[in-house]
């Protein structure tokens, strides 16, 4: 098994009495997309500036690509923070070709890639413009590419799809799998779970500064669904045994279990009345329905999950 391009392991940050990170471990593995979960102030800011080496922890470690993070490390990771922030007077292109030559790039090459990549994002007929005289969604699009510029091994995103319109969120999205399928290695932190169900492989999901998920999404979602199963067949489920109740659902039944009961016994009785089985589907909960019931589980309250 390949070393994890991110191991943080028992990682703390307290400001003065308040602990805003607090004993979390876990890894980032070489090619995935990883998700950092958790609600506003759960500390997922304050995890990721000590990963990029912005704030230092008061215990714990961070490696990046195996080392501590230092200058060489950082040349080979993309960061785009949370709080948005560009020089307005600078033209695009320039800004673009200074950031490329900051990871290492000749100004040849930083020219190069500049270029490629306002073609790609749609920016091309704005090089020569200042940032100040783009709207605020092309100026999003010109912070993205800061983080994409000098094609890094690795890409730590704060909230990449906040405020985007769905045209610019699915280029995005576009954007990030093709650097995946490059060998790229990105972790995303963000509220949009549908994202997360839709493009992650993994998750850590952090609450009142502590580790309260870590695993494969798929994992996830099912350890956290209840034992249902979505049922279309023109038996008479009332009749089965082990059954709970029995609710209707976009023509199909939805079958919840006593104690006991379960889909293996369910699919039995089926098969011994010779029904016809159109669809029989176990449900999984949503990731953002595990999301809420795990943070009000750990103490979190609606205003918490919503902020």
């Amino acid at each position: 098994m390949s070393d994890p391009v991110v191991r943080i392991t028992s990682l703390s940050k307290s400001y003065g009495t308040f602990a805003a990170v607090s004993d979390v471990s876990f890894e980032v593995a070489p090619g995935e997309v990883f998700a950092l979960l958790g609600p506003n102030g759960a500390g997922k800011t304050t995890l990721i500036r000590m990963l990029m080496d912005i704030t230092r922890p008061d215990s714990g470690t961070v490696e990046v690509f195996g080392h501590k993070v230092d200058g060489s490390s950082k040349a080979r990771v993309g960061y785009l923070p949370e709080e948005r922030g560009l020089y307005k007077r600078a033209v695009v292109g320039e800004l673009l070709e200074y950031y490329a030559c900051l990871k290492g790039r000749t100004q040849a090459d930083a020219k190069r890639l500049t270029a490629a990549l306002l073609e790609r994002l749609e920016l091309a007929p704005w090089t020569k413009k200042k940032v100040t005289d783009l709207s605020k969604g092309m100026q999003q699009k010109v912070q993205f590419m800061t983080a994409l510029i000098g094609d890094p091994e690795l890409l730590v995103l704060d909230e990449p799809f906040s405020g985007l319109d769905p045209v610019n969120a699915r280029l995005f999205e576009d954007v990030l799998e093709e650097r995946r399928r490059s060998g790229a290695t990105i972790l995303l932190s963000t509220h949009q779970m549908n994202k997360v169900e839709e493009q992650c492989d993994r998750a850590v999901m952090i609450h009142r500064g502590r580790r309260v998920l870590y695993g494969p999404i798929r994992q996830l979602m099912r350890e956290h669904s209840d034992d249902s199963v979505l049922v279309r067949t023109n038996a008479d489920l009332a009749r089965a045994p082990g059954v709970a109740r029995l609710e209707p659902e976009n023509g199909a039944v939805r079958v919840r279990f006593a104690p006991g009961g379960g889909s293996s016994e369910l699919l039995g009785w089926l098969a011994a009345q010779r029904a016809e089985v159109e669809e029989f589907r176990h449900m999984v909960t949503p990731l953002e329905d595990v999301f809420v019931r795990v943070v009000e589980e750990s103490g979190g309250t609606a205003r918490e999950v919503i902020a």
